[in-house]
């Protein structure tokens, strides 16, 4: 190779910073160049450097800056100028471009699972004038259902100084960390009952969001699996009793019960050890039904629940989609694509200066049950006509 061979393959790859950067701010990306030598000798080898940055699309002073630091052939020099050229890189760039609002993106769950959710929730933003990487970046942290992980992941995007905090099932967590940086949640709890906010319509302080009412459904969610699997007894309900708004959600089924004369067992689990236990306990009540509790615990673990439901006989209701579409009998729940893109549209309007205080907590408008035929098929059950006109979507 010559050396003007390797001066364009170094010109070439010192581009993919500026690209990186391109791809995150619309400003003017900017090159440090570090030499252990002195500028006059390699004058031509520059010459070179900028030929082949042109050669990608980059000219000098018009798209792209460069940051020239020599050494001048003293070695000792290297370290110290190294870290001159990292100061000075972020003072260039401010100085050339207008800073981006970052959003930090809290989620006590795993990334996969919500992808859809997150695509959802960058609609919203786009519907409010924002587009990840170029007028906005998120810092994205998940807890993936370690809760106890959630007050250093809020910690962290506050040290990052983000313009305002999203915040799927944990509100807590980030309200408990800050009370000047906004925050908007979906929460499966009561908001006001939490202590999130002071009312719906007037949340006050630095929070607000969307109340995705889970806790409220749990009760219709048990009436409709009691019409699908009316002789079924005892009715159990798995719960995570780590999550905040368990304890009320556990009365109100309770009290549901109680009046469709109904028998309920609740169960706890929080990690995959403890789902399999529950459900070894539940293979001992032949006869039962299952009823699965609203927790990004369960949806990151979606697939070993209803694989155990099936091995077990058991039907199951669950209250999001996700279960039935990978062979779980039935969700009824809010449409969460929805309200997350609710949120998106609220992060979108803190980020243009909107108060979270004058902002009403949202709730779902859009709710969806959606039957799996073939696991009813396979379970024996017979799924009422009246139930199935009024599913959303039946999977056959």
């Amino acid at each position: 190779m010559t050396r003007r061979d390797f001066i364009t393959l170094i010109g070439g790859a010192a581009v993919a910073w500026p690209l990186a950067a391109r791809a995150q701010q619309q400003a003017m990306p900017v090159i440090g160049f570090m030499s252990s030598t002195s500028a006059a000798p390699f004058a031509h080898l520059v010459a070179a450097f900028r030929d082949s940055l042109k050669a990608t699309g980059f000219v000098e002073g018009q798209n792209v800056a460069i940051e020239f630091r020599w050494a001048d052939g003293q070695y000792d020099r290297l370290q110290m100028i190294a870290a001159e050229l990292a100061a000075a890189l972020p003072l260039a760039a401010r100085a050339q471009q207008p800073a981006m609002p970052v959003i930090g993106f809290l989620h006590s769950g795993s990334a996969e699972p919500y992808a859809t959710r997150v695509a959802a929730f960058r609609k919203g933003l786009s519907q409010a004038g924002y587009f990840e990487g170029q007028n906005v970046a998120i810092e994205f942290r998940w807890a993936a259902g370690q809760n106890d992980r959630l007050p250093d992941l809020a910690a962290d995007l506050i040290r990052r100084r983000v313009a305002v905090i999203a915040t799927p099932g944990s509100a807590l967590a980030a309200k408990a960390a800050t009370t000047t940086i906004p925050i908007v949640f979906l929460i499966g709890g009561d908001p006001v009952a939490l202590g999130l906010v002071a009312s719906l319509n007037r949340p006050a302080d630095n929070v607000t969001g969307v109340n995705l009412q889970l806790v409220e459904l749990v009760a219709k969610q048990l009436v409709l699996l009691r019409d699908v699997a009316p002789g079924a007894t005892p009715f159990v309900v798995l719960v995570n009793p780590n999550t905040a708004y368990t304890d009320a959600m556990v009365k109100d089924l309770q009290a549901s019960a109680s009046a469709l004369g109904l028998a309920i067992e609740i169960l706890g689990a929080g990690t995959d050890r403890e789902i399999d236990a529950a459900f070894a306990d539940l293979a001992q009540k032949r006869g039962g039904a299952l009823l699965v509790g609203p927790d990004a615990v369960f949806v990151s673990r979606r697939a070993q629940i209803v694989t155990l439901a099936a091995r077990h006989a058991l039907p199951a209701m669950y209250y999001v989609r996700d279960f039935a579409e990978i062979g779980g009998l039935m969700s009824y729940g809010p449409n969460l694509a929805d309200a997350y893109q609710q949120a998106g549209i609220y992060v979108g309007r803190v980020l243009k200066g909107e108060r979270p205080a004058d902002l009403p907590v949202v709730q779902p408008t859009k709710f969806e049950l959606v039957v799996n035929l073939n696991t009813a098929r396979a379970l024996g059950l017979t799924i009422p006509d009246k139930l199935l006109a009024l599913a959303d979507e039946v999977i056959e």
